[in-house]
Order: C-alpha cells, then sequence, then structure tokens
C-alpha cells in the first residue's frame, strides 16, 4: 500500500497537481538518478542509501534509535542534487542565510517526491522488503529527502504534519497492507 501525506503547504506550493507532481524517475536531475541507480540497501539492522552505507558505521543491531541512525544516514540536500542541472534561483537574506525562491521550492518538492516514489520502488524490489516512510521538505533555505523503515514506537516526524508551519512537507508511506500502509 502506498500513502502520500501533505502538509497544507506543500498542498497549496503544488495546487491541484498534488501526488501527480512528481517528477518521472526518468526525468530526474542526474544526480538524483546516479543516486537512485546505486540502490538501496541492508546495512545491519538498518536500510541505507548504497553510496551512503559506506561512510557511516554499521548501526547497532536492536539498537535504541535505528529510525534517527536511518533518517541521518539517507539525508539528502535536494537543492545540492539539482545544483547546476536545474536552475534555482536563490538569493541571500541580510545574515547570509541563503533564500530559495518559492516556485524553486515547488520544483525541489517535485523532485523530492519523484526520488521518494522510486526509493519505494527499490525497498520493495529487496529480497526482504520492509515498510518505509520517505520524508521530503522544502523551505526558504534548503530542501532534503530521507526516509526510514517503519518501526511501532519510532517515528522521526510528529503524526500532525501541519505542525510543521516553515516546510513544505511530504510523506510518502509504503508498506503491506494489513497495516494500514505503515505501522503507525
Amino acid at each position: 500500500m502506498l500513502n502520500i501525506r501533505m502538509n497544507e503547504l506543500a498542498v497549496r506550493a503544488l495546487g491541484q497537481a498534488g501526488a501527480q507532481a512528481a517528477v518521472p524517475v526518468s526525468e530526474l536531475a542526474p544526480k538524483l538518478r546516479e543516486l537512485a541507480a546505486e540502490g538501496v540497501i541492508r546495512h545491519g539492522a538498518a536500510l541505507a542509501l548504497a553510496r551512503h552505507a559506506g561512510k557511516a558505521p554499521e548501526p547497532r543491531s536492536g539498537g535504541r534509535d535505528l529510525t534517527g541512525w536511518e533518517c541521518a544516514t539517507s539525508s539528502v540536500h535536494l537543492e545540492d542534487m539539482l545544483e547546476g542541472i536545474v536552475p534555482i534561483r536563490s538569493g541571500s537574506a541580510g545574515d547570509g542565510e541563503p533564500v530559495i525562491a518559492e516556485s524553486d521550492q515547488v520544483l525541489l518538492l517535485r523532485h523530492g517526491l519523484g526520488f521518494a516514489l522510486e526509493i519505494v520502488r527499490l525497498v520493495r524490489a529487496l529480497p526482504e522488503p520492509v515498510a518505509i516512510r520517505c520524508i521530503v521538505g522544502a523551505n526558504s533555505t534548503n530542501a532534503t529527502f530521507r526516509f526510514h523503515s517503519a518501526r511501532e514506537g519510532e517515528s522521526w516526524l510528529n503524526p500532525d504534519v501541519d505542525t510543521y508551519l516553515l516546510d513544505k512537507l511530504i510523506v510518502v508511506d509504503s508498506g503491506p497492507a494489513s497495516l494500514g500502509g505503515t505501522p503507525w
């Protein structure tokens, strides 16, 4: 089962397109396509992007916060992945903080959603697929993608995605229908 939720900020940004706004995998920025082509692997008791697994020590099996480990290890700054390929207009606030234009935040969300759907496909294709949650967020300073396995009692997010008042947020859950998509 696939479940896509968005907070109100993301819904307003994507308009009527909603989940249909996802960039198809064949049209993702080349760096995102490369990252996806390398795959998702098991890294001890957790999942990781193949590229990132070698850079992170294997999590302790049965450790308390495998969800946090997975989110940290799978975190990707989308604006870096689209740099130089997709025109992202940014300026700088008076304090030097980057500022990403609203239209470019939408572009980053669309690429992030397309990437999330590809990660779901890759995890489903693993010899032992698991339920996962992909999280795409964009705001005026950056856009991120991350994912984690579905574990009862562990979540990276507040269940009410509308509590995130500064981020346009998309959550993609994938898991067996018997769990309602995920165990949350």
